[in-house]
């Protein structure tokens, strides 16, 4: 596969660039590049720049509000309902985050759900913005399109719905969990395909149950849950919580925006901030977090393992090497974007030389 490496700020700077040309608002379209940005700087390549494409057809094609009023729609305490007025995504999660942890840091503990949202992008980049406070995130979202069927069935009435925790440490690197409820979230499933790759076994399989190897066929099959039908049951969970609960569209009524760029998607989203400070003593707490943090990464291997992860700690060291060395995207991911430059008459995407 060839590829082409980027800075961090080059990518940031290109996706707030097209933003921008497609006609969001300054602030709006800084915001979105350095979250796109910060995406593909975690390794989360499915969710980064590689969704710029997409998200342009669908704001051109009338899909996204350019100029949405975001508000608090109900509240409490503890708690708030946002309307998202079909913005982009991330000004929405952005928003409930802030307000969540706000929130936290008076009641100690916070929930924010969100109603006539978009894709968001990783569902990691929200739960880690708790970090900064000292504080737990958890995340919560309905996928922006059904792949998954329930447990047994081939209607694909569910989708990946992902979850996310992130907590905060001493002197370790923060735990941080990110994951769909299948196997593979869709977005590598697309990174797959952008790259010319198969997917591996048990991603995929047809609705005959035969293993599903090109993601070029991916509309022929469907993602497997993880553990099984346990996964199913999380996914319709996540499901409930992010979208029912909200008013958002959950089953039947979620619009696949891979094919359908005009119509609303009414994603729901959730986020929930825990104050440590509530329940006991911060500093006791990212201790004790540090002390079993060490405790796994040192305890007995199996024959073949030469080091125990923790979650975010394969993303933390690829921050570090993306930093140092650029950010890899594959060529025809590069060409593509550099069509997208043309057609919004905005700089072209440059590549760090010596690579």
């Amino acid at each position: 596969m060839q590829e082409e490496h980027f800075t961090f700020e080059g990518i940031q700077d290109f996706i707030t660039q097209a933003m921008g040309a497609l006609g969001l608002p300054k602030a709006d379209s800084a915001l979105i590049g350095e979250l796109m940005a910060k995406a593909d700087l975690q390794g989360s390549d499915g969710h980064g720049i590689i969704r710029l494409a997409p998200y342009a057809k669908r704001i051109l094609s009338g899909g996204i509000n350019l100029n949405p009023h975001i508000k608090v729609t109900k509240e409490k305490l503890a708690t708030a309902l946002i309307d998202g007025d079909n913005a982009m995504g991330h000004l929405v999660m952005h928003k409930a985050t802030q307000l969540a942890i706000e929130k936290a840091k008076i009641t100690g503990m916070a929930w924010v759900g969100s109603h006539h949202s978009n894709h968001a992008g990783p569902a990691s980049l929200y739960a880690r913005m708790a970090l900064d406070h000292d504080m737990i995130g958890l995340y919560f979202a309905v996928g922006n399109a059904n792949h998954l069927p329930p447990w047994g069935g081939i209607d694909m009435l569910l989708s990946t719905n992902p979850i996310a925790a992130a907590i905060p440490t001493r002197d370790e690197t923060p735990i941080v969990l990110d994951m769909a409820t299948t196997v593979a979230a869709y977005g590598k499933v697309k990174a797959k395909a952008q790259k010319g790759e198969l997917m591996p076994e048990g991603w995929m399989i047809d609705k005959n149950g035969a293993p599903l190897l090109d993601p070029q066929k991916s509309d022929e099959g469907f993602l497997l849950p993880i553990g099984g039908y346990k996964g199913y049951g999380l996914s319709l969970v996540v499901g409930l919580l992010a979208g029912t609960l909200n008013g958002a569209a959950m089953g039947k009524d979620v619009i696949d925006f891979n094919k359908d760029y005009k119509t609303t998607t009414n994603t729901g989203q959730a986020i929930a901030i825990l104050d440590p400070n509530a329940f006991g003593d911060i500093d006791d707490f990212k201790t004790q977090t540090d002390r079993l943090i060490r405790d796994i990464k040192n305890s007995a291997k199996m024959g073949n393992t030469k080091r125990i992860w923790l979650p975010g700690e394969q993303s933390h060291e690829k921050r570090i090497e993306h930093l140092k060395h650029g950010i890899a995207l594959p060529s025809a991911l590069v060409e593509q974007l550099q069509q997208l430059a043309k057609q919004l008459h905005i700089q072209a995407l440059t590549p760090l030389q010596n690579k």
